[in-house]
């Protein structure tokens, strides 16, 4: 077995034995650990949430305090803490639904989301990046002054130019991949800190 293949089974048999739906839960655990993005009583948005282990970690990180929404184009079993939606990301009218879950602007937006991958590298990673643009619409509207962010982008031709359009927005971001993230992986993350708008 490559080392690869077992620091991969490693974070999956994690996940397994604490009762998280995916490996990639560990990616913002130590995303979080490195940047506190989520705090105890934070409002949580998480954007293309499928299969959820993102938001079962946010309900975890906000506690009792705290409030956490879900939204994906696909079904998503229910998630105690959390509030899932069955949505699209590309309707910005979604934003309505959002903030009248919360009841005022969140302290977080997260967003771990992939597009249904069609092998074609090129298309693949200008889908992904076009789908963080459609997160960084609803943002705008729902993160509040000094709020957080975290976008996951597949590195290619467009990455820099997202990096730069969404770096106007905040006071402090960092490129940057977790520990769990597979070495073969061209995934990277934004963490985005203090929201300016």
């Amino acid at each position: 077995m490559r080392l690869q293949d077992a620091r991969r089974d490693y974070y999956r048999n994690l996940a397994h034995e604490q009762g998280f739906r995916s490996r990639a839960t560990y990616k913002l655990k130590e995303l979080n650990q490195s940047y506190r993005l989520i705090g105890p009583g934070f409002y949580v948005l998480d954007l293309g949430c499928a299969p959820g282990g993102w938001t079962q970690l946010a309900v975890k990180l906000a506690g009792n305090k705290g409030k956490v929404m879900g939204i994906d184009l696909s079904y998503v079993e229910e998630i105690s803490g959390a509030h899932i939606l069955r949505g699209d990301i590309e309707d910005e009218s979604i934003v309505d639904e959002i903030l009248e879950y919360f009841g005022r602007k969140v302290n977080a937006v997260i967003c771990d989301l992939s597009p249904q991958v069609s092998g074609n590298w090129t298309v693949d990673h200008a889908k992904q990046i076009s789908l963080n643009y459609d997160c960084t619409k609803i943002m705008d509207k729902v993160l509040m002054h000094k709020g957080n962010a975290v976008f996951k982008i597949f590195d290619g031709a467009y990455s820099m130019e997202f990096r730069d359009f969404v770096k106007k927005k905040f006071a402090r971001i960092n490129l940057t991949k977790p520990p769990a993230s597979r070495k073969q992986s061209s995934e990277l993350y934004i963490v985005c800190l203090g929201y300016t708008g």
